[in-house]
C-alpha cells in the first residue's frame, strides 16, 4: 500500500498568494500521487482557484482561515494573536497530527515563531535552525543556521551539525555528509570562545562526520556538505552570497555588452549562461527547511511562484519520506553530554 504524505500549505503567505500558491499545490498534486495538501485560507476564494483542478480535487482539502499574517507584522505578536490566520492554522495541523509537514512563503519571522510556539521543538533540541541549501562550485551545501538564532551556545551548534547532516543524507542523498564549522582558520585552536568549545563538542560526538573548521573561502567550494554557523554569521554568509552572485552577474552582463566582439561572444555563450542561471535559481530547491521542530517545516521564498511552491511541497514530501524528524531524534543519543 502506497504511503500518503499530508502537507499543510499556507495559501495566503507570499507575494503571489493565493493564486500562485494554489497553482503550485495543484502542480504538486498532479506530479506526486502520494501527497495530500491541506490549503489554509479563505474557503470561498480557495474553492474558486481549485475549480479547474477536478482531477486532483479529492486530495486538496481546505482549512478555513480568514486572517493573514502580513510581511511587516511583528512575528511573535502575530503568531500569538492571529490564531485564525492561514499560517497558524497550517502550523496547528502539524501540531495536531492532521499533517506531517507545513509549507509557507509568508513572513519568515512568523514561520520561525510559529514553528516554536505552535508546533514545538523536538525533545532535546535546544534551538530550531533555518537551513537553506545553496549552490556550490562542485555540489550544493546546506548552511545552518541562516538567521534564526543570532546568539548561540556551543551545544546549539553541535545540534545544528546533527540536523544538517540528517537532512543532507535523508533528503539530498549524500551518503556521509561532511560537516564543517565556520571559523577564521582551519586549526582547532583558531577562533573565539564559541567556536573553540564547539569544535571540541563536534569532535567528540558520534552522530555525524565532523570534517573540521571551514574558512569562508572554503564554504562554496564543495568540500563541505553542511556548513554550521551561529545565526548572525550564517545570515551574513547567506546575504553576502546572494549579493555577490547578483553583482557578478550584473558586471558580467555589462562587460559582455560593451563591444560588438563581446556581444558575439555573449551570444555564443548563452547556453552556458542559462545553465549557470538555472543552477543558482531558488525555485529549484523550493525553500529552506526549519530543522529542529517536531514536524517538517519548509520556508519558501516570499517571491515564490508556482514552480517554487511545487518544489517546496516536493521538499516537504522528501522530508517526510526520509523521516528527517525521527532521525534527528535518534541522532541525539550520539551527541556530547
Amino acid at each position: 500500500m502506497m504511503s500518503e504524505y499530508i502537507i499543510a500549505l499556507d495559501a495566503m503567505g507570499g507575494d503571489q498568494a493565493p493564486d500562485a500558491i494554489v497553482a503550485g499545490a495543484v502542480a504538486a498534486l498532479r506530479r506526486f500521487p502520494d501527497i495530500r495538501v491541506l490549503l489554509a485560507g479563505p474557503e470561498a476564494r480557495l474553492n474558486a482557484l481549485l475549480a479547474d483542478a477536478e482531477d486532483v480535487r479529492d486530495r486538496a482539502e481546505i482549512l478555513p482561515a480568514n486572517e493573514v499574517i502580513e510581511m511587516d507584522e511583528s512575528p511573535m505578536l502575530a503568531v500569538r494573536k492571529k490564531t485564525n490566520s492561514s499560517m497558524v492554522q497550517a502550523m496547528l495541523a502539524v501540531r495536531d497530527k492532521r499533517a506531517g509537514a507545513v509549507v509557507s512563503a509568508g513572513n519568515t519571522g512568523a514561520v520561525l515563531a510559529g514553528g516554536m510556539l505552535r508546533i514545538g521543538r523536538i525533545p532535546g533540541i535546544e534551538r530550531p535552525a533555518l537551513a537553506p541549501v545553496i549552490p556550490g562550485a562542485k555540489k550544493p551545501f546546506l548552511l545552518i543556521d541562516a538567521g534564526a538564532n543570532v546568539d548561540c551556545q556551543p551545544k546549539y551548534l553541535e545540534q545544528f551539525g546533527l540536523m544538517g547532516s540528517v537532512y543532507m543524507r535523508s533528503v539530498m542523498g549524500v551518503e556521509r555528509p561532511a560537516v564543517g564549522l565556520v571559523n577564521i582558520g582551519a586549526e582547532a585552536e583558531k577562533g573565539n570562545k564559541l567556536t573553540k568549545e564547539t569544535y571540541q563538542l563536534m569532535k567528540a560526538q558520534t552522530s555525524y562526520y565532523f570534517a573540521g573548521n571551514a574558512e569562508a573561502r572554503d564554504i562554496p567550494t564543495g568540500d563541505f556538505d553542511v556548513v554550521v554557523a551561529d545565526g548572525f554569521d550564517g545570515n551574513i554568509i547567506l546575504k553576502y552570497t546572494e549579493g555577490i552572485v547578483s553583482a557578478m552577474m550584473g558586471m558580467l552582463k555589462t562587460n559582455l555588452m560593451a563591444s560588438k566582439v563581446s556581444k558575439v561572444g555573449a551570444a555564443l555563450s548563452r547556453p552556458a549562461f542559462r545553465k549557470f542561471k538555472r543552477s543558482m535559481d531558488y525555485n529549484a530547491y523550493g525553500g529552506a527547511p526549519l530543522l529542529g521542530v517536531d514536524g517538517a517545516v519548509v520556508k519558501a521564498h516570499g517571491a515564490s511562484g508556482e514552480t517554487a511552491i511545487m518544489n517546496a511541497l516536493r521538499q516537504a514530501r522528501e522530508m517526510l519520506a526520509g523521516d528527517v524528524t525521527g532521525k534527528i531524534k535518534e541522532g541525539l543519543a550520539g551527541l556530547s553530554e
